[in-house]
């Protein structure tokens, strides 16, 4: 079974851009969230009646790329993954009342099904900025954003929360304030970093998969 890195952070931060990044520089399998192609993005964005479809559509999707990515046969990374929609991103659609208590539960429901088949991450790499920063990048966005520069509070503190029960040895923080665009300063070092909390110079995992 391939080991899995999940990329997670406030909207905004950087996620999607070192999943690529990682990807081009080494032999990940990656799976991104494919904000342009989700059905219900623009639906939502325009009628708040579409926040259950688009919440069950991300989660499906997330599970669907874990189970996919499981048998890539190297290591394979996330922008963001299952854990986040459901940890982060549910929880704040039910805070701004986009998801009614009944909604919320369904998507609890699904989430924890979904767990009980597929093994979280081994990985979680927390990217970290200053709130100014993030939400200066997340005004620039040139797509759709349900979440909003102002519900970055919120944001921390549901991942605060989920990230408050993860072991240390399966959360590594990484701070990319000072980050180029392309991260290739950052790159030589985090996967250095993949390497050892992954175990793959010990032998667990062919370390071919990272130059």
């Amino acid at each position: 079974m391939s080991p899995l890195i999940s990329l997670i952070g406030s909207s905004g931060v950087g996620k999607t851009t070192l999943a690529r990044a990682l990807a081009k520089s080494g032999d990940f399998a990656l799976a991104l969230e494919e904000h342009a192609e989700r059905p219900f993005q623009a639906l939502l964005a325009a009628d708040t009646r579409y926040a259950l479809a688009n919440q069950v559509d991300y989660l499906l999707l997330r599970a669907e790329q874990e189970a996919s990515l499981r048998q890539a046969g190297k290591v394979a990374v996330l922008d963001g993954g299952l854990d986040m929609d459901y940890h982060v991103f549910t929880r704040l659609f039910a805070a701004r009342g986009l998801l009614p208590p009944e909604e919320a539960e369904l998507c609890r429901r699904l989430y924890a099904l979904a767990r009980e088949f597929l093994p979280a991450p081994e990985l979680f790499i927390l990217l970290e900025a200053p709130p100014e920063l993030i939400r200066a990048r997340l005004s620039r966005r040139q797509r759709i954003n349900i979440a909003r520069p102002a519900d970055l509070p919120l944001i921390e503190h549901f991942l605060n929360d989920w990230l408050s029960g993860l072991t240390p040895e399966r959360l590594l923080r990484l701070d990319v304030s000072s980050a180029a665009p392309d991260y290739a300063e950052l790159l030589p070092g985090l996967l250095g970093e993949i390497r050892a909390r992954l175990g793959l110079d010990a032998g667990s995992y062919d370390s071919e998969y990272i130059p």
